[in-house]
């Protein structure tokens, strides 16, 4: 196992010098941020001054290798709008990303799986129809508008919870149950195909012929080979929402890491959303290495030291 790590460690380093050139040459490709940090009656000779002191003027490859030889001490650059090190700034949202992803993720798992094993086993009952046809209603329901309708109830008229911000828990239930609720539908219906697949294997027969109690058939027979599909897709999207909650983040004022990011593409602050797509990108790689220990543990005969 150690060597398989060590192996998908160094496939990061791949991964990173991949998304840093494709991300720092297309970042260049939106326009001129020296126009947004002066003031409209800049003269030419303060524009051409700061484009030549902040290194604009050299050729991009010359700007990408300055970029890549100081990230790989650990310097990121400097934000443009904010002064401050990029690095700096990502550390401080990537918390409240990853409490909101979490929870969202959790408050999913929790409740999508159970849904999912009991429609499998009572197939085409009133709980299986009417939890699909939930599970059906939660995919098609936008975030932002499911995040607009809980403010509208639960803050405007009920005055139950907050509007907006990060501090409390009461603060981290709305935006989490209106990102998890598509994630909710889409594992209750991924563990249901899976489980009603696992349920008509000849191991599940067996162990049924042989009088062990459905509850054991169903938990330790099959619910652990169902889990492998699960895991894989729960790893990709946890992977997505750390950087991919920008509608929640925006609707409810969230302050992670993609709301970060909107606002530097806004004011063109290159190296801050140079940064942040390198970070994210090597967190996605490394959730998916997590993800990938975790199928190990749930079937002991994957072995990765064979893994190409």
């Amino acid at each position: 196992m150690g060597r398989y790590i060590l192996k998908r460690l160094w496939h990061t380093v791949y991964v990173a010098v991949g998304i840093s050139i494709i991300s720092f040459f297309f970042i260049h490709l939106s326009g001129d941020p020296v126009m947004l940090m002066l003031p409209p009656d800049a003269s030419h000779a303060e524009v051409e001054a700061l484009r030549e002191q902040l290194g604009f003027n050299d050729p991009l490859p010359v700007q990408y290798w300055r970029f890549a030889s100081h990230a790989v001490r650990g310097d990121l650059g400097t934000s443009l709008y904010h002064r401050v090190p990029a690095i700096d700034l990502i550390f401080e949202r990537l918390p409240a990303s990853l409490e909101l992803a979490g929870a969202a993720m959790l408050i999913a798992l929790v409740v999508s799986i159970p849904l999912g094993i009991v429609s499998a086993v009572k197939r085409g009952s009133f709980w299986d129809v009417s939890s699909m046809l939930g599970a059906l209603f939660g995919l098609s329901m936008p975030h932002f508008w499911l995040g607009i309708m809980m403010i509208l109830l639960f803050s405007v008229h009920l005055g139950w919870l907050p509007t907006s911000g990060r501090g409390t828990l009461a603060h981290l239930i709305m935006p989490s149950l209106a990102l998890g609720l598509s994630l909710m539908a889409m594992f209750a219906r991924l563990t249901r195909s899976v489980m009603l697949e696992v349920l008509s294997q000849d191991y599940v027969r067996t162990a049924r012929a042989k009088g062990l109690r459905e509850q054991w058939v169903i938990g330790k027979h099959a619910l652990k080979n169902a889990l492998i599909p699960l895991v894989t897709v729960a790893g990709m999207q946890f992977g997505f929402l750390i950087g991919g909650t920008v509608i929640i983040e925006t609707v409810f004022a969230w302050p992670g890491v993609g709301r970060l990011v909107v606002q530097a593409i806004f004011s063109r602050d290159y190296p801050l959303v140079q940064a942040a797509v390198l970070v994210l990108a090597v967190l996605f790689v490394l959730i998916n290495l997590i993800t990938d220990l975790v199928y190990l543990y749930l079937d002991p005969q994957i072995s990765y030291l064979e893994a190409k």
